[in-house]
């Protein structure tokens, strides 16, 4: 390095490049704060037409790019020390042009929004564990084949690997052998889970095996202990990081290793902008940092799966579980001559769990008392002032709320249209299942977890910690019950309604009800050889019935990718999807029109528009909105045309309709 000469030294930086939290492609220029406190990595509080905002110093500079009395002055510098860098910069421009967002967007997403250090819990320092499970063959050889992979001599295709195995085949104690060799190595690892309810389970076992080294990253964290978590990642202290899927964003030094835990599921996709996926972020990071990315799942996405197909990612099996437990009796049972929610079978099987000592969690993918409001005379549904759907009753509030937007009001006696007395609520959730389970066992301790029951801080895991050491007999639930979670005293799995999901409109409802069931059915009988689920439906033949009964994933796959194929969905196609909403329904509609005309001309000839249409849920929060569409074989040709059709469509944008973009979407509703 050659030292600064005193004749020309470099000159301090007079201007800073600042973007913020806005959808434009643009990086606004300021003078540097009078504190010169200002510098690349820093968050600053500058003015912004009208008013001031928060934006991300992301360049310096010694001389204007324009005249000077044009630039103004950032306000306050928010950070004592830079919070991200070049590394981070390089992601959100990566994310801002695949996910088609704003880049301030994009980077507002990846960094905590903490303005101060915040206390934290630090692990013990328990270094690295010394007694370790012996593991089966099936796991060797999947830990050897990863590990082989980080040869100089291995070919580079073999970066991603899947764990593809039933529940409580091992897939856990895999990828925490993978973490240890990265460990040993120097390097750092990314551990996901798909929910904060994993979360706390994944990281105890994580911090039992490497203690001090470890953090957690989740948004049921204040902004500020984020923060100080974040800048501890930074500095090097921390290692392991575990988290959803915003703890892809970790700032680690030297990335060797991300694992996605639970790969299929929804809640690695982001609902809001930048609509990014957690996978795919995942696969950037792995590529561009040349580092391992390790999946797993007892059900795979349709889009890994045929990645498995195609040999772009290395399937490694495992086929048997380890912990004394075989596969769970599944059995299917018909609804339909049943009166109330529970069959003959469930109760029969309930009761006899109960008598053996041993516990049963019932799962139902709806929350509320009941969920649909029909008068028998005149026909009419009682439906959200606000949304285009059907209002739940909660009996302990006494009122009919909307899940979407918080509506509610008191659920009415008679039929507001007609009068008539023939009107009422049917369907269920588990409020009414809990009632019904309190009334049919009363001996019986019984403790329900959905939203409604876990609002406090640490409700939730103090409900799973009370279940797991065998506080109570069963746990009612909704998703976050269903999923990854270890129970050793589980005989019985009950699926109170398997079928919630398949009426939808949206090409992956076989998918999520198959992957549901297979997944909420392995929390039976995980340490002993006779679990059972008894899986209630209204639909015993439908085939994601029929075939997650069997465990049959080959055969679903199969089925469902050669449907995907006539049809031409994904992992077949790539798909863009423009959402417009607004207050004003001609609005909405005139604005999709005007987007769905400038796709014609820009898409190329193996591309093709749905749409425009109103969207499934046409109305939510009094938003009316609709969709268009892109499907192609190849995202570079949509994201070309997409891109085209956004900028002349910012020429002339309506102001009070918002447009939202989403790449690979995995919900259409």
């Amino acid at each position: 390095m050659k030292p600064i000469s005193i004749d020309n030294p470099v000159p301090a930086p007079a201007y800073l490049d600042l973007i913020f939290d806005i959808p434009v492609h643009q990086v606004f220029t300021y003078r540097i704060d009078d504190k010169g406190a200002g510098c690349l990595g820093k968050r600053a509080i500058a003015p912004l037409g009208r008013r001031e905002a928060l934006g991300y110093i992301i360049g310096e500079r010694a001389e204007a790019p324009q005249t000077e009395a044009e630039i103004k002055m950032v306000r306050r510098v928010v950070d004592r020390e830079p919070i991200f860098d070049h590394r981070d910069i390089g992601l959100a421009e990566w994310m801002a042009g695949f996910y088609l967002c704003g880049i301030g967007q994009a980077l507002a997403a990846m960094i905590p929004s903490g303005r101060r250090s915040g206390a934290y819990s630090a692990f013990s320092d328990a270094g690295l564990s010394g007694t370790l499970p012996i593991l089966s063959e099936e796991q060797e050889r999947a830990l050897a084949a990863i590990i082989a992979s980080m040869s100089p001599t291995a070919s580079p295709r073999s970066s991603m690997f899947y764990l593809y195995g039933i529940t409580g085949s091992g897939k856990t104690e895999v990828f925490l052998r993978v973490a240890e060799h990265i460990l040993k190595a120097g390097q750092s690892v990314i551990y996901l889970v798909p929910e904060i309810s994993l979360t706390h389970q994944t990281a105890e076992t994580i911090e039992n095996r490497f203690g001090s080294i470890a953090a957690t990253i989740h948004s049921g964290m204040s902004p500020s202990t984020r923060l100080t978590e974040w800048m501890r990642i930074r500095r090097g202290e921390v290692r392991i990081v575990v988290g959803p899927r915003s703890a892809v964003f970790a700032p680690m030094r030297d990335l060797g290793l991300i694992i996605i835990d639970e790969e299929h599921e929804g809640a690695y996709k982001s609902g809001n902008t930048p609509r990014y996926h957690a996978r795919q972020v995942a696969m950037h990071r792995c590529s561009s940092e040349g580092a391992r990315l390790v999946m797993g799942s007892a059900t795979p996405s349709a889009e890994a799966w045929k990645f498995m197909q195609d040999g772009a990612i290395t399937r490694l099996n495992l086929t048997r579980r380890l912990s004394g437990g075989g596969t769970p009796e599944i059995i299917p049972v018909s609804l339909e001559h049943t009166s109330g929610c529970l069959t003959g079978e469930l109760k029969e099987e309930i009761r006899k769990t109960a008598q053996l000592g041993r516990q049963t969690i019932l799962f139902l993918n709806r929350r509320g008392f009941a969920y649909f409001y029909h008068c028998r005379a005149c026909g009419y549904e009682l439906t959200c002032r606000h949304c285009s759907v059907s209002l739940t009753y909660h009996k302990t509030k006494g009122r009919a709320i909307c899940h979407y937007c918080g509506y509610s009001t008191v659920p009415p006696t008679v039929c507001p249209q007609c009068g008539s007395l023939e009107a009422g609520y049917t369907g269920f959730g588990t409020e009414m299942i809990e009632e019904d389970i309190r009334r049919t066992f009363p001996d019986l301790r019984i403790r329900r977890a959905d939203a409604d029951t876990t609002t406090q801080k640490g409700s939730l895991k103090e409900t799973l910690d009370v279940f797991r050491a065998g506080g109570f007999d069963i746990l009612l639930g909704t998703q976050m019950v269903a999923k990854g979670l270890n129970f050793p005293g589980v005989r019985l799995v009950g699926v109170v309604l398997a079928d919630t999901g398949l009426h939808l409109p949206d090409f992956r409802a076989a998918e999520r009800t198959f992957s549901l069931i297979v997944q909420v059915a392995g929390r039976a009988g995980r340490y002993f050889p006779d679990g059972k689920v008894i899986v209630q439906t209204l639909r015993p033949h439908d085939p994601a019935i029929t075939q997650a009964c069997a465990l049959d994933v080959e055969g679903f796959f199969t089925t469902e990718l050669a449907q995907r194929e006539v049809l031409g969905f994904p992992p077949y196609s790539r798909l863009i999807r423009f959402t417009a909403r607004s207050r004003d329904e001609e609005r909405a509609d005139n604005v999709i029109g005007r987007i769905a005309a400038l796709a014609s001309p820009l898409l190329p000839q193996d591309a093709d528009v749905l749409g425009p249409a109103e969207c499934p849920i046409g109305i939510i929060a009094g938003n009316y909105r609709r969709q268009l569409i892109l499907r192609g074989r190849s995202m570079g040709s949509l994201h070309a045309a997409a891109r085209a059709m956004l900028a002349r469509y910012d020429k002339a944008r309506d102001s009070r309709v918002y447009v939202e973009v989403d790449v690979d979407p995995v919900s259409l509703l």
